[in-house]
């Protein structure tokens, strides 16, 4: 870039700045600013400090001493709602402004749908009067510190073919079956595939999931791994069933290459089923196998947040996917299961002993597939390991890439918020 254009370029941004600076004095001289009303007072109602939220949630906001209107209806003694996102308040002066961290409610709504990245995030209530100027002094509430875990982020969805279709194969709705059972997948219409990157070039295929005795998951992030959610994510098609006697129910899920349902979601009707003990011998899944339990073959863990190299705050979710196995808690034998163990800046341990239980080789027995973690500042590195029920790896071992991490300082800003502009041009509108 020439000399001379830098310099025209740089007065251009100076008589901007210049001109800015003059339109907000011009308006904190029109506006001046109004006496808070005594004992006013400005609060979240259903907000507490520290809370975990969802990545997109509502909140609610309260005033006490000081009336709501809009702002084409100014009262005596009268204001209206903003919302301060990661930010300290305005400057006094001149008119709030408006943009992604700062919300205007100027028609007197006291509540507002909020979308927020994974992460730590803080939220303060300020009112302004009608021409959006601060009081004397600002009438402003306490700053609320959240956390946004990541596995509550809105993904994107794949589309769904015209037609898709998944059902049971010969098994209806009302039906008795044995305890143990061979349960059958149908599908038309859309192409079955493993789950992972290969089937992303398959448009609109996907892999199932056998949801029992649970509600749909939300539709719009990955579908859990559980004793209650099995995936099938090498595209199989039936699966041998160990079901308790009694009452159940069985739901079929289609997932994506990341595990997401379709758009629209590609599911079977709910069915209830009766699972008799017939008295037929137990499958070989009823029975630990000697020596170490073997792991079926693609069976992976992984992290889903973080991933090798990212930023994280002190205060972080931690969590874990799996693939092509499920979950069961310590303690519980069941073919092809384990739970999660997680190695904190630890080496990879013997893989044929049961893992030990320290402080920094976390056991998560009970099933978990998350966990919220403090790291003090700095880099750390984790891993993953899968066990069995006695919290021995499995035969081959089922670990995770070692990933390293920053954490930041406490006080520190892992980057900007990121919003939709589109969604608040509709729902927080100035005037």
């Amino acid at each position: 870039m020439s000399g001379t254009r830098a310099f025209s370029l740089f007065i251009a941004a100076a008589l901007l700045a210049l001109s800015w600076l003059n339109v907000q004095a011009a308006a904190a001289e029109q506006f001046p600013r109004k006496p808070a009303p005594e004992g006013a007072r400005i609060y979240f109602s259903d907000l507490k400090d520290g809370a975990a939220v969802s990545s997109r949630f509502t909140v609610h906001f309260a005033a006490e001493n000081i009336a709501v209107v809009p702002t084409d209806k100014p009262e005596p003694n009268s204001g209206h709602f903003h919302i301060i996102i990661d930010n300290p308040l305005p400057p006094p002066d001149v008119p709030i402004p408006n943009d992604p961290n700062h919300l205007h409610f100027g028609r007197g709504q006291q509540e507002a749908e909020i979308i927020l990245p994974a992460g730590d995030h803080t939220l303060q209530l300020l009112m302004g009067d009608e021409h959006h100027m601060q009081f004397i002094p600002p009438v402003a509430s306490e700053v609320i510190h959240v956390h946004v875990g990541a596995s509550t982020v809105e993904k994107p969805r794949v589309p769904a073919p015209p037609g898709a279709r998944i059902s049971f194969v010969g098994l209806e709705d009302g039906a008795k079956i044995p305890t143990h059972s061979t349960v059958k997948f149908g599908a038309s219409g859309v192409v079955i595939a493993a789950a992972g990157k290969a089937s992303q070039e398959i448009p609109g295929s996907g892999h199932f999931h056998l949801l029992i005795d649970t509600d749909l998951p939300p539709l719009d992030r990955e579908i859990p791994s559980d004793p209650n959610h099995i995936h099938f994510g090498r595209g199989q098609m039936e699966t041998q069933l160990d079901l308790t006697p009694g009452p159940h129910t069985l739901q079929l899920l289609l997932g994506d290459y990341e595990h997401i349902p379709h758009d629209p979601p590609i599911m079977s009707k709910l069915i209830h089923v009766v699972a008799v003990d017939n008295g037929a011998p137990k499958t070989a899944s009823a029975a630990p196998p000697p020596g170490r339990t073997p792991s079926p073959p693609d069976a992976r863990v992984y992290f889903i947040y973080p991933k090798n190299g990212d930023t994280i705050y002190p205060h972080s979710t931690i969590r874990f996917g799996l693939s092509n196995m499920g979950v069961c808690p310590a303690g519980v034998y069941k073919l092809n299961t384990g739970h999660h163990h997680l190695l904190i800046d630890l080496p990879t341990p013997p893989l044929d002993k049961p893992l030990p239980n320290e402080p920094n080789l976390m056991h998560f027995g009970r099933g978990e597939t998350e966990v919220k973690l403090s790291l003090s500042p700095g880099k750390h590195t984790l891993q993953l390991i899968f066990a069995d029920y006695r919290h021995t790896p499995h035969d081959p071992p089922v670990i995770s890439q070692r990933i390293e991490v920053t954490v930041l300082k406490p006080g520190q800003r892992l980057h900007p918020v990121q919003y939709h502009h589109h969604h608040y041009h509709h729902r927080h509108l100035r005037h």
